[in-house]
This record gives structure tokens, C-alpha cells and sequence, in this order.
């Protein structure tokens, strides 16, 4: 029974997925069925200050990968501002299987695992519309790129 309502949240997560655009340079095939950010029902997703935003991403590796890292930024005005508390944070105890078991790194090439996170938006972020850019990297380069539009409200 477990295992099934397990499978039916994967399910379920993967068919709200968000809207989001490739990154420069990239062609990720079914992007926008890897990525759910939550609560984002249209664009620009509203990132209210004092909550927190959630994401989930379905990443199947094409190689064993030892360390992932987040890079998240915020393009504001031209400028490439990092996402205080999310940039640069290792993702490696966050992620779980398809089944939805606890995973860790390193992983294995061709399984599937979500990454799923929350990251707090804060007081002191400007109330401003940006576009962000979020990519999952490892040692060897980019696993996953994608940017979306968003606006920071009170």
C-alpha cells in the first residue's frame, strides 16, 4: 500500500510539472515534465517573501555521479545575483529513487531519482520580477538547466 501511494505522489508530481524554459546552449528533451516548482501554477511563479518555495526535479544521470551541486541565481537587472541559502549547496541528501526510497550520492547512470528541496525566500529579497536560473552540476558539468520567470512579492 505504501509502495503504491508512493508511486501514485511520483505520478501525480510529475503531471503538475512547471512551466520552464531551457537554458542557453541547452536542448534537455521533456523539460517541463522534470521540473515542479510549488506553489507555481502559472508564470510568473510568485515567490512570496517569508515562505517557502518547493521544488521537485527528475534527474536520470547518463553517468555515475559522484557530488551534485545547486547553482541557482536570480537575473536582476542584467546582474546574476545567487540565491542566498540554495546556491552552491550539495543536493546529495536530498534525493530519492523512483519508488520514492531515501537515495544518496554517488548515482547511477540511467536510474531515475527526484531531487526534491524547499528554500526559504526571503524578507529582505526585493520585490521585483526576475528570471531564474536553476542547474543541477556535477564535477563533469551541467546534469540539468532550466530557467523560469518569477516574481518576489510581499
Amino acid at each position: 500500500m505504501f509502495l503504491c501511494s508512493v508511486v501514485v505522489l511520483y505520478a501525480l508530481a510529475l503531471a503538475s510539472s512547471t512551466e520552464v524554459q531551457q537554458c542557453p546552449g541547452r536542448s534537455e528533451q521533456s523539460l517541463k515534465d522534470k521540473v515542479q516548482l510549488i506553489p507555481c501554477k502559472k508564470l510568473p511563479c510568485r515567490l512570496k517573501k517569508g515562505t517557502d518555495q518547493h521544488i521537485n526535479i527528475l534527474i536520470t544521470p547518463e553517468s555515475d555521479l559522484e557530488e551534485i551541486t545547486n547553482e541557482v541565481k536570480a537575473d536582476v537587472l542584467g546582474v546574476q545575483v545567487p540565491f542566498v541559502g540554495v546556491d552552491g549547496n550539495s543536493i546529495c541528501d536530498k534525493l530519492f529513487t523512483e519508488s520514492g526510497e531515501k537515495a544518496e550520492c554517488p548515482l547511477k547512470a540511467g536510474n531515475k531519482y527526484m531531487y526534491k528541496d524547499s528554500f526559504p525566500i526571503l524578507s529582505f529579497y526585493p520585490t521585483i520580477e526576475v528570471n531564474v536560473h536553476w542547474a543541477l552540476k556535477s564535477r563533469d558539468g551541467e546534469i540539468i538547466c532550466f530557467e523560469v520567470q518569477a516574481k518576489i512579492v510581499k
